[in-house]
């Protein structure tokens, strides 16, 4: 079984409301910039005004995090990543972040997302280990 290649995106929008969300990622680095891409795919969605892209407009302070559970509790970690996002509908830094996805996950190499493209450019890493 391969490993799972998700995160968590959370954003707050004017109201200050929290909200979560999975996501699919990949991570770019350019000239020493680190930047996260994450895509509006075509998978099932109850509305195509995502809540993420409305509080991204309003707050573009969001945070990211990935983490890996085990039953072995010695292979425990987690990576966060905050920073500030844009929205990209089309245009090169859509295009090079769906590059990036494609290359990470086998099903956007067949199908390629059609939506919108979240950048972050992160601004601080954090992070645990167990080892």
């Amino acid at each position: 079984m391969a490993a799972a290649r998700v995160a968590h995106l959370a954003t707050t929008g004017s109201d200050g409301r929290p909200h979560l969300v999975p996501v699919t990622f990949a991570l770019v680095t350019t000239a020493g910039v680190d930047r996260i891409a994450i895509a509006v795919d075509q998978k099932p969605k109850t509305t195509h005004a995502l809540r993420r892209l409305q509080n991204i407009a309003e707050n573009p302070q969001v945070a990211i995090l990935c983490d890996h559970y085990d039953e072995d509790w010695t292979q425990l970690w987690w990576a966060r990543a905050d920073g500030r996002a844009v929205v990209l509908d089309d245009g090169a830094g859509r295009d090079g972040a769906l590059v990036a996805l494609c290359l990470r996950y086998g099903q956007y190499r067949a199908d390629p997302p059609r939506g919108p493209v979240i950048l972050i450019d992160v601004a601080t890493w954090s992070g645990w280990s167990f080892t």
